[in-house]
C-alpha cells in the first residue's frame, strides 16, 4: 500500500522517573512534580508492538524520564527487535557503564545521550550529576565498539556555546549531534520534557533565529542531524510566520506513555486512546504547525516528500491525476528532498564509521562488519 511507503516512528516513555535535576525539565526529581512513579509493563508493551507494527511503525525510541532506570530496559530492546522494530534510546548517560553492554547486545541500533553545554562543569551542574561526562564517555565507547551510532542531543539553551561545542562532542566520542529546540510551555500530554520557569530556554525571537543560524554554521565542523529546512522553519515560527512543512504527528509519528496511552504527539492536549485501540483510530492529517518540537519537526521535514509521493500514488490509483500532481509539485516537497539528500550523506558516513569502529574493536576487516 502507498500509505506504507514511509515507515512510522513511535517514542515510548518507559517511566516517569529520573535521577537528574535538569533545570529545563519537569521530570527532574528535585522539583517534586512526579508523585506517582510509573514503569511501563513489559508484557503489555510487547503486545502493543504488534499493533504498532500493523500501523506501519518500524522505529521505536525509548525515553523517560530516564529509560535506563527501567529494570527491564534490555528486554524492552530485544522485544522491539523481535517485533520487527528498530530500537533507539535517549538517556542522560549516568547508568551507561553498568547497562550499555546488555542493551547493545539486546539489539540497540542508536544511542542518544543528552548534553546541555559545551562545558563539562556547566552540564554536570545543570544535570545534578557530578562525574556524568566520564560515564558518558565510557558508555559511548562501548556502544561504538559494538557498531552502535551515538548521537548527542543538545537542548538549545543559554549554556551552549555553539562554536566550542564540537570540541566536547569529539572528546566524549559522539558520532553526530541533534539539537532539541527550546520549549517552556507545558505539554498537553503526560510528557514532562519542559519547564515553564526556566530562564535557560527563554529565548527572544532574535536569539532563537541566531541559534538556528549557529547550528547551520556548525554543519561544516561536525555532523548535525537537524535538516537545514527545519532550521529555516523554526526561524519562520520565531518571526510569527507559518512553517512550510506540516507535522506528521498522529500519522507517521506517535507518542506512547507508560500508561500505554497513544498520543499524536507529546504536545497534544488529549490522547488518541489506548494503544490497544490503535487499529481503529484514524490518521491525523490536519497539517499542524503549532510547535517546534524537534523530533516531530525534523522527522516531518525528512518524511514530507515520501508522504507526498505516497499520497500521489493513492490519488493516481483512483484516476485523480490532477490531485496526484498537486501532492508532488510543491515547494515544501522540494525542500524535503533536499533535506533527505543532505542527511543521507551524514547517515552513510556514520554507517561507515560504525563498521570501522566495530571492526577495530573486534579485530576484523571493516568490509566483513559492513556485510553483516
Amino acid at each position: 500500500m502507498a500509505s506504507r511507503l514511509v515507515p512510522a516512528i513511535c517514542d515510548v516513555s518507559v517511566t516517569n522517573m529520573c535521577n537528574a535535576t535538569c533545570n529545563f525539565c519537569s521530570y527532574a526529581h528535585d522539583k517534586g512534580i512526579v508523585k506517582d512513579r510509573r514503569w511501563i509493563d513489559r508484557d503489555r508493551l510487547r503486545e502493543a508492538m504488534a499493533i504498532l507494527h500493523r500501523r506501519g511503525v518500524r522505529y521505536i525510541n525509548y525515553q523517560g524520564g530516564e529509560p535506563l532506570l527501567h529494570p527491564k530496559i534490555d528486554l524492552l530492546v530485544s522485544d522491539a527487535r523481535e517485533s520487527g522494530l528498530q530500537p533507539a534510546m535517549i538517556t542522560n548517560g549516568w547508568l551507561l557503564p553498568e547497562k550499555i553492554e546488555r542493551v547493545v547486545k539486546a539489539g540497540l541500533g542508536t544511542l542518544l545521550v543528552s548534553l546541555d553545554s559545551d562545558s563539562i562543569a556547566k552540564h554536570e551542574e545543570n544535570r545534578g550529576l557530578k562525574g556524568v561526562c566520564d560515564r558518558i564517555r565510557k558508555g559511548v565507547k562501548i556502544a561504538r565498539d559494538h557498531g552502535v551510532t551515538t548521537i548527542s542531543v543538545v537542548t538549545v539553551n543559554h549554556l551552549v556555546n555553539f562554536e566550542k561545542l564540537p570540541d566536547l562532542l569529539k572528546d566524549l566520542g559522539f558520532d553526530a549531534v541533534s539539537f532539541s529546540y527550546p520549549r517552556k510551555e507545558p505539554f498537553g500530554s503526560s510528557s514532562l520534557v519542559y519547564s515553564d520557569d526556566c530562564d535557560l530556554v527563554d529565548f527572544t525571537p532574535e536569539q532563537l533565529i541566531a541559534a538556528m543560524d549557529s547550528i547551520k554554521a556548525l554543519k561544516s565542523k561536525f555532523p548535525v542531524m537537524n535538516p537545514s529546512a527545519t532550521l529555516e522553519d523554526v526561524k519562520r515560527s520565531a518571526r510569527g510566520e507559518e512553517q512550510l512543512i506540516g507535522c506528521v504527528g498522529g500519522h507517521k509519528y506517535f507518542y506512547l506513555d507508560w500508561n500505554l496511552q497513544i498520543w499524536r504527539c507529546e504536545a497534544w492536549h488529549e490522547p488518541l486512546g489506548s494503544v490497544f485501540d490503535l487499529d481503529g483510530i484514524a490518521d491525523r492529517r490536519d497539517r499542524c504547525t503549532a510547535c517546534i518540537q524537534n523530533c516531530y519537526r525534523d522527522t516531518s521535514t525528512l518524511m514530507h516528500a515520501g508522504v507526498a509521493v505516497a499520497d500521489a500514488m493513492t490519488e493516481a490509483a483512483k484516476g485523480r491525476l490532477g490531485k496526484a500532481a498537486g501532492h508532488i509539485f510543491q515547494r515544501s516537497v522540494a525542500q524535503s528532498l533536499r533535506s533527505v539528500i543532505e542527511e543521507a550523506g551524514i547517515i552513510r558516513r556514520l554507517a561507515r564509521q560504525g563498521a570501522s569502529q566495530k571492526a577495530v574493536a573486534q579485530n576484523l576487516p571493516p568490509e566483513k562488519i559492513a556485510a553483516e
